[in-house]
């Protein structure tokens, strides 16, 4: 008999989550059906975009099921198959995250090429999160060459690796904000930014003008709220902003109020596009190849902070959302 180890939503949090919020279970797995496989997690992810499933509301994924298992990335291998194409000891790629042991048909899990990386940076520079940032930056806000980028959180798991790719896309100057003067001192001594600022120690908008007097022609936007604003202000005209999150709005209980200076949209002709990376999935076998070769040859570098122990994957969800993490927060199974 095996039995897994999971995490389940137990209420639905109002405003911020606590642990309380959240339940652990041990579930026993029935025997192996044919074409089925049995995996064990090496990491887990915990993404800002899970606090939202823990809403009862319609987004773009559905909402997690009270006393259900939550799900999110996860890699791990193999180590029971009844399936011909996934033999013990693959490594996958996989979406039933905050579990020790994940089971299922073996068309759910995605096997991973033995690049001599860690399986954890599929979860982060080489998977979903890097591809993020390539494909809102290429994409979504169209980043031409000589470009001026602003990227806000960026010194989160997307942010640490969009300042970055922007570098490798052709951006002349890269600022970016962070949380922290250790992590400011991050984006300029170790991710390539140009300048960084800590938006706790003045008004964003006060800091963004003194950094950028010519203005902006990207903003790629992790946070919302003041950055987004701030970037307004300094987007030239025809500039394009690419709106990944707003993690500065999604413990908010009251009604966030917009920015006061959208009129810029219109007399600057800028471009804002929202965008879900799940809807630029034809830019994988590109990125995959752009990225494992950036991370070979070390002109890419990434960062994780990890938590142990699957039953601390709420603690380790609670502490990135509050900005804990440098890189990618992972939990070590």
């Amino acid at each position: 008999m095996t039995v897994s180890t999971q995490i389940q939503l137990a209420s639905r949090p109002v405003g911020t989550p606590g642990p309380e919020n959240f339940s652990t279970a041990s579930v026993e797995l029935p025997d192996l059906a044919p074409g089925e496989v049995r995996v064990r997690n090496d990491f887990v992810s915990v993404d800002p975009y899970m606090r939202g499933r823990m809403n009862d509301a319609k987004s773009y994924v559905p909402p997690f099921g009270l006393g259900e298992t939550m799900s999110g990335g996860a890699v791990g291998r193999v180590v029971e198959s009844r399936s011909d194409t996934l033999p013990v000891g693959t490594g996958v790629l996989h979406g039933l995250g905050w579990r020790d042991v994940a089971q299922a048909p073996a068309t759910q899990f995605s096997p991973l090429p033995e690049t001599g990386l860690p399986l954890s940076v599929f979860l982060g520079a080489a998977g979903m999160t890097g591809l993020t940032a390539y494909a809102g930056l290429k994409r979504v806000a169209g980043l031409r060459e000589g470009d001026v980028v602003f990227i806000s959180g960026a010194a989160g798991a997307v942010g640490s690796i969009a300042g970055q790719v922007a570098r490798k896309l052709g951006a002349s100057r890269v600022i970016g904000s962070a949380g922290s003067a250790e992590k400011v001192a991050l984006l300029t001594d170790r991710y390539g930014y140009d300048d960084a600022f800590n938006y706790k120690d003045a008004p964003v908008r006060e800091q963004l003008l003194a950094l950028t007097p010519d203005g902006i022609d990207v903003y790629f936007d992790n946070v919302g709220g003041d950055h987004l604003e701030a970037a307004l202000d300094r987007l030239t005209t025809g500039g394009r902003a690419a709106l990944c999150g707003a993690i500065s709005q999604y413990n908010s209980t009251e009604r966030s109020p917009g920015p006061d200076n959208m009129a810029n949209l219109v007399t600057r002709s800028l471009k804002l596009e929202g965008f879900i990376v799940g809807r630029h999935q034809d830019l994988q076998p590109e990125f995959a190849e752009k990225m494992t070769g950036w991370l070979a040859d070390g002109s890419v570098v990434f960062d994780e902070t990890v938590v142990d122990g699957i039953e601390n994957a709420a603690e380790a969800f609670l502490a990135m959302m509050s900005g804990a993490n440098t890189g990618k927060m992972l939990v070590r199974v």
